[in-house]
């Protein structure tokens, strides 16, 4: 019978072979955008946001009357396609416990742009923007820390 020894040193080298002829495939291989994939036009804004033990009723309840507000408002004025928030259920102490998503048609609707501006401040209202920033600071940025925000676009592959 094959020893363990030489049987380990044949599986080591059948890796290797494998992992360098993945390596030394052509580029030719790789898939082409348009052909092989899209992207989509739609772009999502994804904020991590992880939050004090116990917290989360009150940040939620927060983002009731400040981000959902808000949120419904841009979505009735066709500003956004759609937002949501994710709860992270397998979350360790030191990573984020929720995800804020927000939907757009595209990356134009991200840039600075007069009339949506002042099309949601008429709908929304000042006192309302006032209210949520006297949250901000004085509510969440006592009991949440942003992880991070990321700009997201779907690739579907054909």
């Amino acid at each position: 019978m094959f020893s363990t020894q030489l049987v380990r040193r044949f599986g080591l080298a059948a890796v290797m072979t494998f992992g360098l002829a993945m390596v030394a495939t052509p580029a030719s291989a790789q898939l082409k955008v348009w052909e092989d994939y899209e992207a989509s036009d739609s772009v999502w804004i994804v904020t991590h946001v992880d939050l004090d033990p116990g917290t989360l009723g009150i940040y939620l309840e927060g983002l009731k009357s400040t981000w959902i507000a808000a949120n419904e408002v841009a979505k009735e004025l066709g500003q956004i396609k759609d937002y949501a928030i994710y709860s992270n259920q397998f979350g360790a102490a030191d990573e984020f416990d929720l995800i804020l998503v927000v939907e757009m048609e595209s990356t134009d609707d991200i840039a600075p742009n007069r009339k949506r501006y002042d099309d949601f401040l008429e709908a929304y209202g000042q006192a309302n923007i006032d209210q949520a920033n006297e949250k901000v600071l004085e509510l969440y940025n006592k009991i949440r820390r942003i992880k991070g925000t990321y700009l997201l676009r779907k690739l579907d592959v054909k």
